[in-house]
């Protein structure tokens, strides 16, 4: 089913939608005025309108949330520049029914009859077949839409977007979703019977999807109820739909960045509003859990060590209670890393140390600090001159630890936030006796 959209006035009925036809296919645009939601695409000053106007159309990736315009706008494209338009889907489509289209586009042309090629789900096309496509929008046979709901700079082939223009639709508001209902009113004839409340919630359950949306309040004007349903009624005449959110795909990869960015930017709520996001959706706990260990040393670390302990205790909590008990814990360890005080020291301390250990290559340390277990080692001067801590005065002996090719570097350079206040005053104090003592053996 095609993607739905309108603007604010009610848009009449496509002509070739039968009044059997489902409501969405009833409500589908006639012209790119009627979008709902894509003004900063279709409006005078978008790259859309902008073509519109110019008569000219670019190949172009149509990325967006489903039900937010992607097939309604490709095929208003065509009409609106006067190109023939041939829509296929991804994942019904194979190599023999490309090549038959571009065939045909070919001829076509030749009568002066340009084709606008529209592709649906372009991202299932594997990386061959979207390299089959390069020839045929490089010569123009074909002006390229593809539609899809994935990023594209992981799901195309960079040789295929260097020669589309990227257009982002958004999801829907509530304005938007709210001029669906109402040229449904219109189709139908009658308001939604709904109470105000039920059609703030109708609107949000629909999470941006226009499709969606018409196709529930399809339901709701068929079942024709006595009175306005409230929200309870509406919920129990209604499916509850399933939040959008592919574990492996962008999703997925934009919630668990915007809670960790959260955690380190201190702000409980948003944290645990993300954390909510991904849970309900159906997250695996243990992978949020990971997530959240590695957040309390990357941003929190000597700050406040109890945050590595709090995540760990999470984690022994879920394994033992499971969930829905288990999720507790989660959330008591996520909102102890947003709450704790920040520290990436730790973090630094660790990729300076890395480089240096690699740019420096194996130096020996020094003699002193080598472990002596033969006569031979202890003849050649392994061991010799070592100062055992413990006997010296503060258990300090500021003796040196590093090669003798390498001069002391500094990785750790704790803030004076949390705990690690107090581990730089000890470091800052260490410099100084071992100015002090290196001063006096010297």
């Amino acid at each position: 089913m095609a993607d739905l959209f309108g603007d604010s006035a009610p848009a009449a009925p496509r002509q070739e939608a039968s009044a059997n036809a489902p409501l969405a296919d009833r409500l589908r645009p006639r012209s790119l005025d009627d979008i709902v939601g894509q003004e900063h695409l279709t409006g005078p000053d978008g790259a859309i309108g902008r073509m519109v106007a110019a008569g000219k159309l670019s190949s172009m990736i149509l990325w967006g949330p489903p039900g937010t315009g992607k097939t309604s706008i490709a095929r208003l494209l065509a009409d609106a520049v006067g190109l023939r338009f041939v829509a296929i889907s991804a994942v019904f489509s194979g190599v023999a029914d490309l090549k038959k289209i571009f065939a045909e586009a070919r001829q076509m042309a030749k009568a002066g009859q340009q084709t606008l090629l529209f592709v649906d789900e372009v991202h299932r096309f594997n990386r061959s077949q979207q390299d089959g496509f390069l020839p045929f929008v490089e010569d123009g046979t074909v002006t390229l839409v593809g539609a899809t709901t994935e990023n594209p700079s992981f799901e195309l082939n960079a040789a295929l977007l260097s020669r589309c223009q990227v257009l982002i639709l958004h999801r829907l508001d509530e304005k938007a979703l709210g001029t669906l209902i109402e040229r449904a009113e219109h189709e139908f004839g009658k308001p939604l019977p709904l109470t105000r409340e039920a059609r703030e919630a109708l609107i949000a359950s629909a999470d941006g999807d226009g499709r969606f949306l018409l196709n529930q309040v399809e339901t709701v004007f068929d079942v024709e109820p006595e009175a306005p349903l409230d929200p309870a009624g509406m919920a129990a005449l209604l499916h509850r739909r399933v939040p959008v959110y592919d574990k492996d795909r962008e999703g997925h990869y934009n919630l668990i960045s915007a809670l960790h960015k959260s955690l380190r930017g201190s702000d409980p709520q948003a944290s645990l509003y993300y954390l909510a996001r991904m849970l309900v959706a159906g997250e695996e706990p243990l992978y949020v859990l990971r997530r959240l260990t590695r957040a309390a040393v990357e941003d929190i670390g000597m700050a406040d060590p109890n945050a590595l302990l709090q995540c760990l205790a999470a984690k022994e909590m879920y394994d033992f209670l499971g969930s829905p008990e288990g999720e507790i814990g989660i959330v008591q360890a996520c909102l102890y890393l947003a709450t704790a005080p920040k520290s990436n020291a730790t973090y630094m301390a660790q990729k300076a140390a890395w480089r240096t250990a690699k740019d420096s290559g194996s130096l020996m340390p020094p003699a002193n600090i080598l472990n002596a277990p033969t006569k031979l080692m202890k003849d050649i001067g392994y061991g010799k001159g070592y100062a055992y801590d413990h006997d010296a005065e503060e258990g300090f002996s500021g003796a040196n630890y590093w090669p003798d090719e390498l001069e002391p570097q500094e990785f750790y350079r704790p803030t004076d936030r949390g705990f690690e206040a107090r581990v730089r005053e000890r470091l800052e104090y260490w410099a100084e006796r071992r100015k002090e003592l290196n001063s006096k053996s010297s």
